[in-house]
Formats: C-alpha cells, structure tokens, sequence
C-alpha cells in the first residue's frame, strides 16, 4: 500500500517546520522556487528519517503547479496539500506579489483540487494582513473569488498600478487568498476533501525578520508588545495550526480561515494602540 502524500510548497521557515509536523509516516513533497534552498532542505529532512522528495516549482506558472500536482499523484494517494510558498512585500515589487502571492494560490486551488484524494485536506497559508479591510466591492469580491486563474490578474481590480506600494498588493492578495479558499471549498467538497487557510501574525522566521527590519518595523512591533501574547510567534506555532486544520479533528471545518498572530488582529479590531 503506497504512503500517504503530503505536499509542502514553500521551504522555507514555516514550510520546514510544517514538514516536519506532518511528515512522520508519509510520503513527503516539497516544492520550492529556490533550487539551492530546496536541496538543502531536502537533505536534512532525509536526514532526519523522513521520506522526502523535492521538486523546484514556480507557483506562478500553471505548466508548473500542474507538473507538481501530476508528480504527487504519481507519488501515491494525495492526503495532505500546504500552501506556504508566498512573497512578502519587503521582498518583492507588486507585479511580482500580484503573481505568487494572488495568482499562485489560484493555481495550487485549483491544480491540487484535481487530486486531492477523497477524505484529503489542504491549507493555504495567508497572512493577519488579510483581515484589514481593504474596501472591495461585493462584485469585486465575487470576481476574485470565483474568476478562472489564468484571467486573475486581467480583473481591473487586481490591475497592478491601483497598487502604491507592495504592502498594498500584498494585503490584497491575501485578503483574495481567503475569498478563494471559502470558494474551492466547494469544488474540494465534490472530492470529499476539505480546504481552509491560516493567517499568521508576525512569526520569527527570515522573513519575519525581514518585515522587522523594514520601515514598518516599530509600529509591528508595539503591537507585538501590546497583543495577548506579547511576542512574535514561531513556525511551529503555525505548524500545529495547520495540523489541526488537516487532522480528522476538524473535520467539520472547511472553507474558513484561522488567525494565529497572537491577538493583534484583535486588538487592532478592538481600536486599542499598538
């Protein structure tokens, strides 16, 4: 009887530590943009006894996604698909963002929809950044929800110079991250299978680190200080998030999302300082 397969996109702090979570008796893939990163990663998981395969992809690209998405079939029954590939906006320009962090979710939804095998669960990893309320329209909404992929990035909503700045592209995106999610929850459902996102807060990962070393630096960090945990959070404060979402403990739960940041979101809802 062939192994159970769990996907990881994204090798980096909270794909890693998400891998090693859901790893244990499971045939494991991981896929990542950075080949370097991806053997390197590869290599220690090995290392550690765990039966891992790896295979560079872009998630922006659908020839991509839907290559990954073929290979873990071929690996044997699909269980288990996370999403954490993604790009901060302290990393990356807005049509960059645009394409991995808003389109490359749509294609990992719909290519991994394709096989997910009945009872399986997936989990995209969005951000606390999707919670702020960015005004869109009910249409623009439904439009970003239920548009085809490949058509994702011609809506005029998501038209690249409506953007000032990165961190505006990526607060969209995620927020289309959890409007996406809720509707392939029904697609996933013809499969017997279930979807849901999570939203971290900032966690001290690289790309924590980065976001703290940017010009928004002190302002997260008072909320930090100010929020009900009073620190950052870790990767494998995620990680047990995420194996929550795709144990049979939730499986009640699809089509929503879980904030892990600590209660910033919260207090930020609640109008108290940071």
């Amino acid at each position: 009887m062939n192994q159970s397969v769990v996907v990881v996109t994204g090798a980096g702090g909270m794909g890693q530590a998400i891998a090693r979570r859901l790893g244990p008796g499971a045939q494991l893939l991981i896929a990542d943009f950075n080949a370097e990163l991806l053997e390197s990663v590869r290599a220690e998981l090995e290392g550690e006894g765990y039966t891992v395969t790896a295979a560079p992809a872009d998630v922006s690209s659908r020839e991509s996604v839907a290559a990954l998405a073929r290979q873990a079939a071929d690996l044997g029954p699909v269980q288990t698909v996370v999403h954490t590939a993604g790009l901060s906006p302290v990393q990356a320009p807005v049509p960059a963002i645009l394409a991995v962090d808003l389109l490359g979710v749509a294609l990992v939804l719909e290519e991994f929809g394709r096989v997910i095998t009945p009872g399986g669960s997936g989990v995209v990893i969005a951000s606390m950044a999707a919670h702020r309320s960015s005004g869109l329209s009910a249409e623009e909404a439904m439009q970003l929800a239920t548009t085809p992929a490949d058509e994702l990035l011609s809506l005029p909503v998501a038209a690249k110079g409506r953007f000032p700045h990165p961190g505006a592209a990526y607060g969209f995106s995620k927020e289309a991250n959890l409007l996406r999610v809720r509707a392939a929850s029904s697609s996933w459902g013809t499969r017997n299978a279930r979807i849901n996102s999570v939203s971290p807060g900032l966690i001290a990962t690289p790309m924590g680190q980065s976001e703290l070393a940017g010009e928004h630096g002190d302002a997260i960090r008072r909320m930090v200080a100010a929020s009900n945990a009073k620190r950052p959070g870790t990767a494998a404060d995620v990680a047990e998030a995420v194996a929550f979402l795709v144990s049979p403990a939730a499986s009640f739960i699809s089509g929503t999302d879980l904030l892990v940041d600590g209660g910033v979101t919260a207090l930020a809802a609640a109008g108290q300082p940071g």
